[in-house]
């Protein structure tokens, strides 16, 4: 049974915004989750990624800060009364733009800020006042430090994709962060997976929470094609070129698990004429975000990518994702092949297991969490490369030659033959040179050795065990002696 928009309680400025970005079916976590927001209850939601958690908190929330909404320029009148927590620099700014067009139609302001940009614009547009905060933990408590941020009246708080933000790399800033807020507010816990783990440890910041579950937990979308295929690591880029061919898949993410190994393989697939752009932690937030906003537009056809790109993005009609290499956790699977398949849509997600034990440890896990059992398949590789620009050249010149190379270009390549040097090879044998050595039987004294042998006679009155001065060649003929004077 589906449920519409317009029978909601909400109001107008916000039905208008929903009608403009044309929505009209509530999906399953947002018919259960909007009304128990409406409440003022915690919340605890658990959903399929790419069935609109975002709209499942930001319109709620809209709706009651409503009653603080105000048209005056002074920013006292709008202090921080909603703050949206996100694990990843994209996932924030696309809630954030999400979140200002639910509110086009009101005077509620919003802003967001993360990492990897300049702080004086965000500055300024913390002091002009926002009702709506979005942040990433680590930039928020450097705006907390400089005072620029001030959270003494948030209301609602809300974790979107909770899992990882309780995990232990982000727990320590998630603390300090939560001590800033008023003990008197609503909480909101939101990701597609949750661990037993993750469960209780969120169960300490939530008052009586309203769990909502709309699918199995840790449940992947039923309209993707799930594949796992045994390849070793050197043929992972042929056999990713040759299914991206043979299924003419016009655009896909591809995961990897290192920076490294993300921007080696984006140089490689670009070479093999495929458009590629790679999206890792290394490259600045102005890259990133360049390289996301291309892959939008459909200007570039692989995104590779690692774990940053793995949460929360809503890029629609992706018709696949690759795991380039098996995810380490095994709830990262899911949300990796969530960038396809969104809102109903048929996907393919494709995962290459390596010939070491690894891979296999790592698939058997993404196994027994999504209570699902693959078959490994063995992948046939095509006699020829993949065919990028290159290599369709290549291919086209091979053929030609194949063919005899006839045609048009049969007599100039005649001509150039004819032009072209004899080919280098072994210089003919000379029989004088395969004879062995023999000496010389000519008696007479070598010329080198006939002024060394001459001696110079004897001069009278000298030694005989004297031996003489040896006579030799001079270049220049030494000048006379002066004569002397006598005084």
């Amino acid at each position: 049974m589906t449920t519409s928009y317009s029978s909601l309680a909400l109001a107008e400025p916000l039905k208008r915004a929903v009608a403009d970005m044309g929505y009209e079916n509530m999906t399953p976590i947002q018919a259960q989750a909007i009304p128990v927001v409406l409440t003022g209850k915690d919340v605890m939601g658990a959903a399929q990624t790419g069935t609109g958690k975002t709209a499942a908190f930001s319109l709620p929330l809209l709706q009651r800060l409503l009653q603080h909404e105000n048209a005056s320029a002074s920013p006292a009148r709008h202090p921080v009364r909603a703050l949206v927590l996100l694990p990843t620099r994209e996932l924030a700014d696309q809630v954030a733009q999400q979140i200002k067009l639910y509110a086009k139609y009101t005077n509620l302001r919003s802003a967001v800020v993360f990492g990897g940009m300049d702080m004086k614009p965000q500055t300024l547009e913390l002091k002009r006042g926002v009702e709506v905060l979005v942040a990433t933990p680590g930039r928020l408590l450097d705006h907390i430090e400089a005072k620029n941020a001030v959270l003494n009246q948030v209301e609602y708080v809300v974790l979107d994709e909770a899992d990882r933000m309780l995990d232990i790399g982000f727990l320590p800033d998630l603390q300090r962060i939560l001590s800033y807020l008023p003990k008197q507010r609503t909480t909101l816990l939101f990701s597609a997976t949750f661990s037993p783990e993750i469960k209780r440890l969120a169960s300490s910041y939530l008052q009586d929470p309203v769990t909502i579950e709309v699918a199995r937990a840790n449940a992947t979308a039923s309209t993707v094609e799930q594949h796992f295929y045994s390849v070793s690591d050197d043929d992972k880029r042929r056999a990713l070129c040759q299914i991206v061919r043979q299924r003419e898949i016009t655009q896909a993410f591809v995961f990897v698990n290192s920076k490294l190994g993300c921007a080696r393989l984006a140089r490689s697939l670009e070479r093999d004429g495929l458009k590629t752009a790679a999206l890792h932690g290394d490259k600045s937030q102005d890259e990133r975000l360049k390289a996301l906003d291309a892959f939008k537009k459909g200007e570039v056809d692989l995104l590779v990518c690692t774990d940053v790109a793995a949460r929360g993005l809503d890029i629609k009609d992706v018709p696949a994702v690759f795991n380039y290499d098996i995810p380490f956790n095994a709830e990262d699977y899911v949300h990796r092949i969530g960038r396809t398949g969104r809102a109903g849509a048929s996907g393919l997600a494709v995962s290459f297991v390596g010939s070491g034990p690894n891979d296999a440890r790592l698939a058997s896990e993404i196994e027994k969490l999504i209570r699902t059992k693959f078959e490994i398949e063995p992948i046939e590789f095509e006699n020829e490369r993949p065919r990028g620009r290159f290599n369709e050249g290549r291919r086209l010149y091979e053929d030609r030659e194949r063919a005899g190379g006839r045609g048009d270009r049969g007599e100039r390549d005649d001509a150039r033959e004819s032009r072209r040097p004899a080919p280098r090879g072994r210089a003919p044998q000379d029989p004088f040179f395969d004879q062995p050595y023999q000496a010389s039987t000519d008696a007479a004294t070598p010329a080198w050795d006939a002024m060394s042998s001459r001696t110079a006679t004897p001069r009278a009155g000298m030694s005989a065990n004297i031996k003489p001065r040896r006579k030799v060649a001079a270049l220049f003929k030494p000048a006379a002696l002066p004569a002397t004077t006598e005084h």
